[in-house]
C-alpha cells in the first residue's frame, strides 16, 4: 500500500484527527510561503530593513504607514481560493473524520473551504479592529482604504487581527488548540518545517496513535513520524479525498 493510501485508511479509521498546517498549505492558492527561496522573506525589500521588523508590534506603532504598505502588498490576498489542500480538509471534517484544523495562516481559507473548527495561532487579516474603541472591521477596511486606516467613529487607528513579532499568541486559542491536540487519535502536521515556535512546539502535546508528516521538504520531526509524504499538499488532499 502506497503513503497515499495509508493516510487514507489512517484517516477513514479515526475517530478524533487534527490537521496542523503552515504556509505550505496556502502556496497551491498563490500565497508565498514567506521562508523559502522565493519567498517575500528572501527578497530584498524597498524599506532598508527586514520583513520581520516590518512586521514587529514596534514598528506597527512607531511607523504605522510603512507597515501598512508593507502589509497590503505583501500579506493580503484577498482574490486567493482554497486548494484541494483545505478543501479536502472540509470534507474529512464532514465526514466525522477530522475534528479540528490549527493553523499557523492567517488567510481564512480553511473557513473558506468550508471548515467549521478552525484556530487560528497567528490570527486573520479578515479580522480587525480599533485600538480605540475595539469595533471590529472586516478586511475591507484595509483593502478599501490607503494610509493608515482608522475607525469612522471614533478616528481610532484600527490594527489587524494578527499577531506580529513581540507579541503573544492568544491565550484562549492555544488552550483550545493544545485540547484538540491531546484529544486526537491522528495527528497530521502539512506544509510547515515545524520551525516557527511557539506554535510548533504544539505537537509535543500529541499522545495519539499515529503522527503524519506532509511536506516537501525534510523536517526535524520527520523521525518520530509513522509516516512522512514528502510531496504537495494539495496533490495529496485531492486524491485521498476521492470517494
Amino acid at each position: 500500500m502506497g503513503a497515499r493510501q495509508q493516510l487514507k485508511q489512517l484517516l477513514k479509521e479515526s475517530k478524533r484527527a487534527v490537521f496542523f498546517g503552515g504556509a505550505g498549505v496556502s502556496t497551491e492558492s498563490g500565497i508565498p510561503d514567506f521562508r523559502s527561496e522565493k519567498g517575500i522573506y528572501r527578497t530584498i525589500n524597498k524599506y532598508g530593513v527586514s520583513p520581520e521588523e516590518i512586521l514587529s508590534h514596534h514598528f506597527f506603532l512607531e511607523k504605522p504607514e510603512v507597515f501598512y504598505e508593507y502589509y497590503r502588498e505583501n500579506l493580503i490576498y484577498p482574490d486567493a481560493q482554497p486548494n484541494s489542500a483545505h478543501l479536502g480538509l472540509a470534507e474529512w471534517e464532514r465526514r466525522g473524520n477530522l475534528k479540528a484544523v490549527v493553523t499557523q495562516n492567517i488567510d481564512g481559507l480553511h473557513q473558506k473551504a468550508g471548515s467549521q473548527k478552525v484556530y487560528e495561532l497567528h490570527g486573520s487579516v479578515l479580522r480587525n479592529f480599533c485600538m480605540k474603541c475595539h469595533r471590529p472591521y472586516g478586511l475591507e477596511v484595509i483593502t478599501g482604504t490607503r494610509g493608515i486606516p482608522t475607525c469612522p467613529v471614533c478616528g481610532g487607528m484600527i490594527k489587524p487581527d494578527v499577531v506580529l513579532y513581540e507579541e503573544g499568541l492568544d491565550d484562549v486559542t492555544v488552550q483550545e488548540s493544545v485540547r484538540a491536540i491531546e484529544s486526537a487519535d491522528l495527528m497530521i502536521v502539512g506544509g510547515t518545517s515545524l520551525n516557527v515556535y511557539p506554535a510548533a512546539g504544539m505537537l509535543r502535546y500529541f499522545q495519539g496513535s499515529h503522527l503524519v508528516l506532509i511536506n516537501r521538504d525534510e523536517t526535524s520531526w520527520d523521525r518520530y513520524a509513522d509516516l512522512v509524504l514528502h510531496e504537495n499538499i494539495g496533490e495529496v488532499f485531492a486524491e485521498i479525498t476521492k470517494v
